[in-house]
């Protein structure tokens, strides 16, 4: 029942936009409803001077004639409105747009947000969703070819500038968007294929001659079937171990612990925690090959047939 009077600045000239009270105003619609080539919310200074009052009690009824109002086709659906008095800490009641007040443009020049009633259809809501930007496509037009004087002759044999674009994909932000789609409440969970490693073999207890050893004997076997490993040897507890791995997020786990006693090491994936097994040391790198190429194959796109 509430509207929102916000005083705007359009090309250097004072404009007001009413909204319903529960939403914001999208600047860029706003913009170009109104026909502007650059439009910012007024200081506080030009809101008194067109209103007569600071900045939250801006209305529309009695404001200057010189300030076009600009109306939020939301608010056609009702009446009897609050509004804005244009006097400190006053408001006005039962206002309706287009008999209380004149509207010169309605238009959607309103934040959309999930709920709101489909635009192109009668029953369909809007939903919202997050997302990522990985790349731009930027339309640079003739700035540098005039610059460089780069030209192609046409059909007729006339000199053309060229039209010039760029695309650029980030790879910064490619690895942003990968644990933003790969992650748990535990860290990263990096798909194989561009993680920075693709074994990790943690030592849990790097003052044990024998665990150390058998992990640094692991980790050359793995470098020298071409497998990318990294080896914690660090002399910190197995548990704050555990939990560093799980943050920085390698593929597949190799713990070389206990077990070690009896032959054993533990192998499994990051991601599946509950499939992780025992297997043979001596076995231990053919058997970790196997899941790399394994996760390496699920990446791949499957070919279809015709």
């Amino acid at each position: 029942k509430l509207i929102k009077t916000i005083i705007c600045v359009a090309d250097g000239k004072p404009v007001a936009a009413l909204i319903r009270g529960d939403r914001e105003l999208n600047i860029p619609k706003f913009t170009r409803a109104i026909g502007a080539k650059e439009t910012e919310l007024a200081d506080p200074a030009i809101v008194m001077q067109v209103t007569n009052a600071p900045v939250g009690f801006a209305g529309p009824v009695g404001l200057q004639a010189s300030v076009p109002i600009y109306a939020d086709s939301e608010l056609l659906q009702g009446a009897n409105y609050i509004v804005g008095a244009n006097a400190a800490d006053a408001h006005s009641i039962d206002v309706t747009p287009d008999h209380d007040f004149k509207v010169e443009v309605w238009a959607d020049i309103r934040t959309a947000v999930a709920g709101d009633r489909c635009v192109r259809c009668a029953s369909g809501h809007l939903t919202d969703a997050r997302g990522i930007e990985v790349g731009h496509i930027f339309k640079l037009g003739s700035k540098y070819s005039d610059a460089m004087g780069a030209a192609v002759q046409d059909m007729s044999g006339t000199n053309q500038t060229l039209l010039m674009g760029c695309y650029g994909l980030g790879v910064s932000r490619t690895m942003a968007a990968a644990v933003e789609a790969h992650h748990d409440d535990n860290g990263i969970l990096w798909p194989i294929s561009i993680a920075p490693f693709e074994v990790a073999i943690v030592v849990a207890n790097a003052k044990d001659e024998n665990q150390l050893q058998s992990g640094e004997t692991l980790y050359q076997e793995l470098k020298s079937l071409g497998i990318d490993a990294l080896l914690d040897d660090r002399e910190e507890r197995a548990g704050v171990k555990f939990k560093d791995m799980d943050l920085i997020g390698v593929p597949i786990h190799v713990v070389v612990g206990k077990g070690l006693a009896e032959g054993v090491v533990e192998v499994g994936l990051r991601k599946d925690k509950s499939g992780r097994q025992s297997v043979p040391f001596q076995d231990a790198a053919d058997i970790i090959s196997g899941l790399v190429a394994a996760e390496m194959d699920l990446l791949r796109p499957k070919a279809k047939s015709l």
